[in-house]
C-alpha cells in the first residue's frame, strides 16, 4: 500500500459477506465519496450470486469464505455483522493474532439525542454529534455513558433534568413517531434505566430491552407499547427482504442508481486511520485484553472508546461498571462465553444452557420448552445455508 500526497490508490478490501443487501451498498456509497481512498473491493459470500450482483452494483457506483489467516494475516478486519460481540470474539478465539474490531452505530443515536438536548438547552443550532464527548463502556447493544460533556459542560445533570421532564411522555424527533417505524423509539426505556442506575443507556430501546429481565419491558405487546418502542417482527423482515431483493435487481440491471450521499457511518473514516491518513477517537468492540473495563474478564468482547491511528487501534480505559449493575453484566458476560463454547464445540448442551440463563427466557419457560425452541431455531437456520454446510 502506497500513500502519495495524502491519498492511497492501491487499497485492497476483502468484504466477507459481500452479498449484503444493505451494508454493502452503504459502504460502497461512502467509499465512492472518499477522495483519499481508491483500490479494489473483493466480495466474498456463501451466496455467490448475491456477491456477483453487488459486484455489478459496486462497479456502477465506481464508474460514477473468511481466509484472513492464510491470505492476509496483516490485514485489518472490520466486523459489522451481528451478533457483534460473538463475531468479534470468534475471530480472536480462532486467530488470536488477528487485528480486528467490531463497529456498531447504536452509540451514535444516543449522541444525537444528547445533541438535540444541548441544542434546546444552550440555544445552539446544528451541533455535530461528534462534539458530544462521552465515555463508552459496556457490551454491544448494552452500552452506557457514565460521562458526557459538550463544550466543557457536564451533560449528566442536564440529561437528568431532561429525563424528569419527558419521562412519562418520552421524547421523539419531529415526524419520527415510534409507531410508524420499527427502528425508532420515544427513549422511555433509556429514561427509566437512567432513573434506576444513574448512567445514560447508549443503545436503542429495543436493544436495551433485550438485555433486561423479560417481565420489565417485554412481558407482552401491551408492555412494549407502554414503553413506546417497536419490535422487529418476522413479517416485517420477510417483507423487507423481498424489497431488498427487488431493489438489488433494479440496481444490478441499471434501472435504478444509488444516491451518492454520506450515510453517517464511520466505516470509511476507520479505514483511513490505520492507513495513516487521520487520527480519531471512536467506539468499537474488542476483547477486554487491555482491561479497558477493569472489572470484566479479559476475554469478554466489550465496547469502549479507542484511539485510531496508523496501523494501531488502542483501547481507552473506561473504568469499571458500577456495583449496582454488576448482576446485569455478569449474566451476559457468562452467556457470551457459553455461546462461544457452543459455536466452537457444536455441543447443544451449551446452547441450552445459554438459553436458560438469558434474562428474557429465565423463569419464563421450562427445560423442555427451551430445548425445543433451541432445536427449532438451529434446524430452521440450516435451511438457509448452502449444501455442505
Amino acid at each position: 500500500m502506497k500513500c502519495e500526497n495524502g491519498r492511497i490508490r492501491d487499497l485492497e478490501i476483502a468484504y466477507i459477506g459481500g452479498g449484503s443487501r444493505g451494508w454493502a451498498w452503504t459502504f460502497m456509497t461512502d467509499l465512492a465519496l472518499e477522495p483519499a481512498l481508491s483500490g479494489n473491493i473483493r466480495l466474498y459470500d456463501i451466496d455467490r450470486e448475491a456477491a456477483k450482483q453487488n459486484e455489478l452494483i459496486g462497479n456502477m457506483v465506481g464508474e460514477r469464505q473468511e481466509a484472513v489467516r492464510r491470505y492476509a494475516p496483516n490485514a485489518w478486519v472490520i466486523n459489522y455483522t451481528n451478533p457483534m460481540a460473538l463475531c468479534v470474539r470468534t475471530l480472536y478465539e480462532t486467530f488470536p493474532e488477528i487485528k480486528a474490531y467490531g463497529c456498531c452505530h447504536e452509540v451514535f443515536g444516543t449522541q444525537k439525542l444528547l445533541k438535540s438536548i444541548c441544542e434546546q438547552t444552550y440555544g445552539v443550532k446544528e451541533i455535530d454529534r461528534r462534539d458530544i464527548v462521552v465515555n463508552v463502556m459496556g457490551l454491544n447493544h448494552f452500552t452506557w455513558f457514565d460521562k458526557a460533556c459538550y463544550a466543557g459542560n457536564d451533560l449528566m445533570p442536564v440529561y437528568s433534568e431532561f429525563v424528569e421532564k419527558h419521562y412519562e411522555s418520552g421524547y421523539e424527533e419531529i415526524d419520527n413517531n415510534w409507531m410508524n417505524n420499527t427502528f425508532t423509539c420515544a427513549h422511555r426505556v433509556k429514561f427509566d434505566l437512567f432513573r434506576r442506575y444513574g448512567l445514560i443507556a447508549a443503545a436503542g430501546d429495543r436493544h436495551l430491552a433485550e438485555f433486561m429481565p423479560g417481565e420489565m419491558y417485554l412481558k407482552n405487546p401491551e408492555t412494549v407499547a407502554k414503553w413506546k418502542f417497536g419490535l422487529t417482527t418476522v413479517a416485517y423482515r420477510k417483507k423487507e427482504l423481498q424489497e431488498r431483493l427487488a431493489r438489488s435487481r433494479r440496481l444490478g440491471q441499471g434501472q435504478k442508481s444509488i444516491e451518492l450521499k454520506a450515510t453517517g457511518e464511520e466505516g470509511i473514516l476507520l479505514i483511513k486511520t490505520p492507513c495513516g491518513l487521520t487520527r480519531v477517537v471512536s467506539n468499537v468492540n474488542l476483547p477486554n485484553r487491555f482491561h479497558q473495563i477493569s472489572n470484566l474478564p479479559e476475554d469478554t468482547v466489550v465496547e469502549t472508546n479507542v484511539v485510531f491511528s496508523k496501523d494501531s487501534v488502542q483501547p481507552i480505559a473506561a473504568g469499571k461498571t458500577p456495583e449496582n449493575m454488576k448482576g446485569l453484566f455478569e449474566a451476559h458476560v457468562e452467556n457470551q462465553a457459553t455461546i462461544m463454547k457452543a459455536a466452537l464445540t457444536k455441543e447443544k448442551t451449551y446452547v441450552y444452557e445459554a438459553f436458560e440463563k438469558d434474562p428474557l427466557v429465565s423463569g419464563r419457560a421450562g427445560k423442555l420448552e427451551i430445548q425445543k425452541l433451541a432445536d427449532d431455531m438451529i434446524e430452521n437456520t440450516k435451511k438457509y445455508l448452502p449444501q455442505g454446510w
